[in-house]
């Protein structure tokens, strides 16, 4: 597993974003997270060891730096993002973060774009809410419509929530937001599963009705998972459920 042992990281190419300068908001050697999915290439959630979380203040700071030495080598980022090492929406100054990194973005790269890869977990939070709201690329998380998917999956920590509840408050956004969606089919805890199939990706499209996302990014996996028994869903299968997505007028992107 990969865990992100810097706050800023990169700039690497990302599959759906371009060249992305990144920010891990969570310790640098652990994974915190309000999911554990069993995908993920950071690994299943650990406790926290000795890296602190970094202050509002040292993300400022090392955000800048990075910034002045890619301007220095003529190098301009496509998009600041968001992830790292969990949700970075856990950080108690997200909101804060969020504002300090669209100023610096605007003194030294205006071209390029803020993101927030999030699971949307914390969503209902009035700071994360607005923080969400002022990005350019708002990503969040919806993996299936199905509630003993999301379990199976994507393994959410509180027992609030379930499909219904993230259905509630992605509306909220009225459509400024990035849907991103993981498929993929194996066996986990000895429970077979697959979102992919036509009733989960039927349940999937009616939720995309509701929602009225402005883009909708799927993907399978491609590095090493936690979970053994997993398989990756192939380009031409991603690309039969994007034009039925396509089909219903949705933006979407395959990586």
């Amino acid at each position: 597993m990969i865990l992100f042992d810097q706050l800023i990281f990169g700039p690497i190419q990302s599959r759906r974003l371009g060249l992305s300068l990144g920010v891990n908001l969570l310790p640098t050697d652990a994974k915190i997270c309000s999911f554990d999915c069993i995908y993920c290439e950071c690994g299943f959630n650990t406790t926290l060891q000795q890296a602190p979380i970094p202050t509002r203040q040292q993300v400022y700071d090392a955000l800048e730096l990075k910034l002045q030495e890619m301007l220095t080598n003529a190098q301009t980022p496509d998009v600041i993002t968001f992830a790292g090492n969990g949700e970075p929406t856990l950080h108690a100054e997200f909101e804060g973060i969020i504002d300090d990194t669209i100023a610096l973005r605007d003194k030294y790269c205006p071209s390029a774009k803020v993101s927030v890869l999030s699971n949307s977990t914390r969503i209902h939070k009035a700071n994360v809410f607005r923080a969400l709201q002022k990005v350019d690329n708002n990503i969040l998380k919806f993996d299936t419509a199905i509630d003993r998917t999301l379990q199976l999956i994507d393994r959410p920590t509180s027992k609030y929530l379930n499909v219904a509840w993230f259905i509630e408050h992605l509306k909220k956004f009225e459509g400024k937001l990035i849907i991103q969606t993981m498929f993929l089919r194996g066996e986990f805890e000895g429970e077979k599963f697959d979102n992919s199939t036509d009733m989960e990706v039927d349940a999937w499209l009616e939720a995309l009705e509701e929602l009225k996302p402005q883009k909708v990014m799927i993907y399978s996996i491609d590095r090493e998972t936690p979970a053994a028994n997993l398989e990756k869903i192939g380009k031409v299968y991603l690309e039969r459920i994007a034009n039925k997505a396509r089909a219903n007028g949705f933006d979407v992107s395959v990586a």
